[in-house]
Parts: C-alpha cells; sequence; structure tokens
C-alpha cells in the first residue's frame, strides 16, 4: 500500500515480486485464494456499499450490495467450469497450450460503482494468477482502499504471496500517469472517464478501456408492454441510474406509446415546460451538471423546481428529436430518461442509430420485442456490441440478468475506439504458449502432466532489503533539521574539493 509517489517503485517490484511466485500456483492453489477473497467481498458487500454512499454521495445502497454480492461470489460460480491455470491439449490439432499470466495488472477504478469494480478486478486478476495494482477514483478512495486491503488479507491467508493486491491509497495524477508508463506494469485496465482511459492508451503499456455509454432503448409495437414498462424502469431507477450500461433515451413506436407510458409506474411524464426546467438545472449551459450523478428523481425534480409525485423513480423528458443539440439525448447518469416517438419500426432503428451518434458507439443497446426479424435487424443496425433483449439493459448489459459475462467494464470494441470488445473477463488477463506439432509428426502423451505445483510450505512476506526499514525516531532525539543537515553535507563536499585541489 502506497500514498505517494516515493512508495511507487517499491510497490511495484512487490507486485513483480508477487506475480513471479504466483505464476507457479496450480489450480487448486489458485481456487482456493480466488475462494477465499469472494468469500471476503460478499461477507463485506453491505458494509462497502454503505460505506461507497457515503463517501461518493450518489448511488443507493441496496442495489450497490447487490452489485458487490454479483462481483464476488456471483463472479466465482459464474466462471466455476473454467480454467485459465491448467494447460490445454488437443490431440485433433496437435496444439497443447500453456497459459502465461500478463503479470502486474494496474486496475483503474470509478466512482460510479467503485467497490463492484474493485471487487470484479481483484478476482479477474487472481482467476488467471496475476498480482494486481489498485488506483482508486479520488471520490472513493477510503472505501475502495479498505476493500482492497479486506481482499488483500484473505488472499494471503489463504496462501497467495504478500503484495499480489495492492492499492495506492492517495491516488494523485502524476503518481497515476507514472505508474502506468512504468515498464514494469504489464497491462493497465481503466474504468472511468474518456480521459483517463485514453491516457491509458497513450502511456506506452498494454491497455484495456472502455468508452462511454448512451443507451437507446427501442419498444416496438409487439413488445409486451407490461413487462418492458416494469424493467425500464427498474433498469433506470437502479443505483439511481449510476451503470454506464442504464437506459438514457426511451424510443416508443407511436401506436403504443401511451399506453406504454401509462404502465411505466413510478416513472413520471415532465410536461414541456417541466422538461425545460429539468434540463437546465441538469445540463446548464448545456453541459451535463456531475451534482446529479447518481441523485435521485426526487431531489433532481426539487433542485429543478419541479413538483412531482411521491414515489417517483424515473422522471420522463419528452424530445422531438435525437441530435447533438438536445442536451436530454446525451449520457446521464441519473434517473432522467429521454422519451421520443418515432412513428414505424424503422423510424425507431434510425434513432438508435442518431442516439449512438451523439455517443455511446460501441456500448450497449436494448430492445423490447417479439419479433425476432426486428430485434435482428435492429441488431444488425446499432453501432454496439451488446444489445439487451427484453430486459433491463442495466443489469442486462453488465451480465447479471442475462448470460454475457459478468462485468463492471464494458468493451465498446473498434468503433467506439476500445481494444477491448467484450465484457472485460478472466481470458483478457491471460495470453496461451502454444506448442504446436509438425501435421505429419506424432503427438506426445501429456496425461497428468502440470508445470505447475502448490507452494512449497507457507509462503514468505516479500524480501524487503533492510536499507528500506527505518527505525521510528525517538522523541527524545529528534532527527536534525534540514538546514542542518543541509549545512554538514555542503561542509562534507567543500572539504572533499579542497583535498583534492591539494593533491
Amino acid at each position: 500500500m502506497t500514498s505517494g509517489m516515493s512508495g511507487m517503485s517499491g510497490m511495484l517490484e512487490r507486485a513483480r515480486w508477487a506475480a513471479r511466485a504466483f505464476a507457479r500456483y496450480d489450480k487448486a492453489s489458485v481456487d482456493r485464494v480466488v475462494a477465499a477473497v469472494a468469500r471476503a467481498g460478499a461477507d463485506n458487500a453491505t458494509r462497502y456499499a454503505e460505506w461507497a454512499v457515503r463517501e461518493t454521495g450518489f448511488g443507493v445502497a441496496e442495489h450497490k450490495a447487490l452489485k458487490n454480492v454479483a462481483c464476488s461470489t456471483g463472479l466465482v460460480e459464474e466462471y466455476a467450469g473454467h480454467d485459465y491455470v491448467s494447460p490445454r491439449t488437443d490431440a485433433a490439432q496437435k496444439i497443447v497450450s500453456v497459459p502465461r499470466p500478463a503479470g502486474v495488472v494496474f486496475a483503474l477504478t470509478p466512482s460510479t460503482n467503485p467497490v463492484a469494480t474493485v471487487y470484479f478486478k481483484i478476482l479477474l486478476a487472481l482467476m488467471t494468477r496475476n498480482a494486481i495494482v489498485i488506483s482508486p477514483h479520488p471520490m472513493a478512495k477510503e472505501c475502495c482502499a479498505d476493500a482492497a486491503r479486506t481482499l488483500a488479507a484473505a488472499a494471503v491467508e489463504a496462501g497467495a504471496p504478500d503484495g499480489v493486491i495492492q492499492v495506492i491509497e492517495e491516488p494523485k495524477l502524476p503518481l497515476i500517469e507514472s505508474m502506468m508508463a512504468d515498464p514494469r506494469v504489464d497491462v493497465i485496465v481503466a474504468t472511468g472517464g474518456t480521459p483517463v482511459v485514453r491516457a491509458a492508451y497513450r502511456s506506452g503499456n498494454p491497455a484495456l478501456g472502455v468508452g462511454p455509454g448512451n443507451v437507446p432503448v427501442f419498444v416496438d409495437r409487439t413488445a409486451d408492454l407490461e413487462s418492458a414498462a416494469r424493467l425500464i424502469v427498474d433498469s433506470k431507477a437502479f443505483d439511481n441510474s449510476i451503470l454506464c450500461t442504464n437506459e438514457s433515451v426511451l424510443i416508443a413506436e407511436d401506436a403504443i406509446a401511451d399506453r406504454l407510458v401509462s404502465l411505466m409506474r413510478g416513472a413520471h411524464l415532465l410536461s414541456p415546460a417541466d422538461r425545460d426546467r429539468v434540463r437546465e438545472a441538469v445540463f446548464p449551459g448545456g453541459r451535463f451538471d456531475t451534482r446529479f450523478v447518481g441523485k435521485d428523481a426526487t431531489w433532481i425534480a426539487q433542485q429543478a423546481g419541479v413538483r412531482v409525485p411521491p414515489g417517483t423513480r424515473v422522471l420522463l423528458a419528452p424530445i422531438d428529436r435525437p441530435m447533438p443539440e438536445e442536451p436530454l439525448a446525451h449520457e446521464k447518469l441519473c434517473p432522467v430518461l429521454a422519451l421520443l416517438r418515432v412513428p414505424s419500426t424503422r423510424a425507431g432503428i434510425d434513432a438508435a442509430r442518431a442516439v449512438l451518434r451523439i455517443s455511446g458507439a460501441g456500448h450497449s443497446a436494448a430492445i423490447h420485442s417479439t419479433d425476432s426479424r426486428t430485434i435482428m435487424e435492429y441488431g444488425a443496425a446499432v453501432p454496439v456490441l451488446r444489445v439487451s433483449v427484453n430486459s433491463g439493459n442495466s443489469l442486462g448489459g453488465s451480465g447479471v440478468h442475462t448470460n454475457l459475462p459478468i462485468s463492471m467494464t464494458i468493451g465498446t470494441g473498434y468503433v467506439g475506439g476500445s481494444s477491448a470488445g467484450e465484457n472485460l473477463q478472466p481470458g483478457n488477463l491471460v495470453n496461451w504458449t502454444r506448442l504446436a506439432y509438425h501435421v505429419d509428426a506424432p503427438f506426445g502423451d501429456f496425461t497428468g502432466l502440470d508445470p505447475w505445483s502448490p507452494p512449497d510450505g507457507p509462503v514468505p512476506r516479500y524480501p524487503e532489503p533492510s536499507n528500506a526499514r527505518t527505525a521510528p525516531a525517538s522523541p527524545a532525539a529528534p532527527a536534525p533539521q534540514a538546514d542542518v543537515l543541509r549545512e554538514e553535507i555542503r561542509r562534507l563536499i567543500l572539504e572533499e574539493l579542497a583535498s583534492l585541489v591539494r593533491s
């Protein structure tokens, strides 16, 4: 753990030492570490959820706790049948694949999903035998640092090398930039705003980054309207829309729009005048005011001077066209949902494409329909890499309510300017060495062969050099003041120069 530039080198050296040791562990030893860390995460899910809301000031603790469980024991259950440690043999292709961990993972985590992302990235690193250094968002540094320390203690207790999980307790931009560019970092996993991701790509080290979301959700005339209405409201209200997968613009066919809105219990349809007040409050001068991130709908309405019924969870804001000049057509990490009516399926698909031209390309979209032809046409037309079908997208796009990989890091692929095109998963943090036989050569017998083994006895602590340990100063004998030291050094240098002249 470190809080400044002076500790950076020692932190990375410790991580490299841990990564080298951990890379020799066998599957059973890795599974033991992963299970212990996941249990520690789940056991503290509610505590850290409440802490994150207190520290950041946004989101819903109950919903954050659900994400924390999903990204701890839920994640381990999801990958229980996967093996990123043992060699794989393909006798038909005459290829043996040996896993090679990345090494040291430098992970940037956001303020929006702070602890869930810490859990998620730590477990992905451990499943693939990597060491990880967490760099939390400054707004969530306390809960994230404590969570990382808790998981680190559980890992070491279960037999992991000391230093396999570390955290920057006082993240500062110069320190983060320096660590991202350090050659001892093997891969950067960046979850956060566009500037952070671009900085990761500029660092010179391999990086996995993500782009922003701006999710269009299309409801056509064939949809199960009661289900669609419930799922959209629940998704948009989940954790006060803090997930980047939350719906941003609801596109509804005219034929069913009124019925859909009437079924959206907990959603309040704004009048044009109230819509303008909310727009001005949330987007003053056309730019999103981050004060509204993760705040609930009634608080937002109050700030805008708008009266809403008790129990309002989502503010529905009608718009005429999805264009860049319309602020409400942009990403909104709060429970304000733009509503656009369209005359036909074709117009709905075109509108979704227009929303994604504003921002969110490569990220996510959603559709509620029972027409397979429409669903296929929509999926092929919208420039995203995941489309939730008849599901809320907040937990659908992140894999909690669909069979996509559970993830807090959503790759946007080439169309979104990202090197990752899928929900980040363990396979992204491991490469495979292929032992490939000549096509006509007889294939060897690799039955029971495994280059890895359990650690031989208790794992030693990181071997810190003796000169790195500084004894605490005695209160009775305070250390010399800086100016006294400078004068002593100056005297010694002058004496040495004088002796050189005399000789």
